[in-house]
């Protein structure tokens, strides 16, 4: 198969193994700066242009979308998608699971289990907003935020009220959430493709820290999940129409909770806490999906 990456740079982790990956089962792969792809849009085929040479012969590509780059990333892969070509992870797909508002909405219609948490334009009274989650302390977070940037744990009402209204200056997007707080800073993020879970790990916070991501000094282990776990990743992927899903659950005495269901999660963490290759089996994936007649994407729209 002939293979396209698109990512801005070829040395990251996640790339560079999905590189080796395809080479080790036999594959011809190309890493594209998805910036550098251009379009030509006209009545006749669209057409993917790249450095002056026109894209043609792919039977995949496997999106590595960074966040800054959504609206562009995301035309560039229905440009592919109405040539034909397989896309791992489809425009829809990533729109959606983009949009943090509209993936617990829909993730909350499917009756997934996920901190309880409440949204506004112009809050005139932002008490009503603390409450509305079962008060302080309480977790705001920026809907442009990635990679625990943008989120706050505000212990107290006066600091959730200041933090909201300083979000609210800056014209900012944000959602109010209940905090978790059995879950002792920790978090699980479940390495999800196709109808299952091949790999979890749990994530702790450093010392004096509650984010438990990694890019902020956070550990990560290996984990045992249980059923209800396992079943609530692949439902959130599934919600989401994600082939593959970093899905990020928070144990609470209610159950499993949805935190967030990542589009292009990084296999670094994942594969070291592991010691799976997540990469070949996202390439095995692919094999088994990709290819002549077998092209499902609807990502057009």
């Amino acid at each position: 198969m002939k293979i396209a990456i698109l990512s801005r740079n070829k040395r990251l982790y996640s790339t560079s193994r999905l590189v080796e990956a395809c080479i080790e089962r036999g594959h011809e792969v190309r890493v594209l700066d998805t910036l550098k792809c251009y379009m030509e849009l006209s009545s006749q085929e669209p057409v993917v242009w790249y450095k002056g040479e026109k894209l043609e012969g792919f039977d995949a590509i496997i999106p590595r979308i960074g966040a800054s780059i959504t609206p562009y990333g995301l035309a560039v892969i229905r440009q592919f998608e109405m040539l034909g070509t397989y896309s791992l992870t489809e425009s829809v797909a990533l729109g959606r699971s983009r949009d943090k508002l509209r993936a617990l909405q829909l993730l909350s219609r499917k009756n997934v289990g996920m901190p309880i948490s409440s949204f506004a334009h112009d809050v005139h009274n932002t008490k009503e907003l603390i409450k509305l989650v079962g008060g302080a302390p309480v977790v705001v977070k920026l809907l442009e935020g990635t990679q625990g940037r943008g989120v706050v744990l505000a212990e107290t009402a006066k600091a959730a009220e200041s933090v909201i209204d300083a979000f609210r200056e800056l014209k900012a997007d944000f959602l109010v959430q209940e905090f978790i707080k059995e879950a002792g800073g920790a978090d699980v993020r479940c390495l999800v493709i196709g109808k299952k879970v091949v790999a979890a790990m749990q994530r702790t916070a450093a010392s004096g820290e509650f984010r438990s991501n990694l890019h902020r000094g956070g550990t990560a282990e290996l984990t045992r999940l249980t059923p209800a776990e396992r079943a609530t990743a692949v439902k959130a992927a599934q919600i989401m129409g994600l082939n593959v899903a970093g899905v990020d659950i928070l144990r609470s005495s209610r159950g499993p909770l949805v935190m967030e269901v990542n589009s292009s999660p990084g296999l670094e963490g994942i594969e070291s806490a592991s010691k799976k290759n997540v990469a070949g089996e996202i390439i095995k994936f692919i094999e088994e999906n990709a290819g002549p007649n077998k092209n499902k994407t609807r990502g057009t729209g």
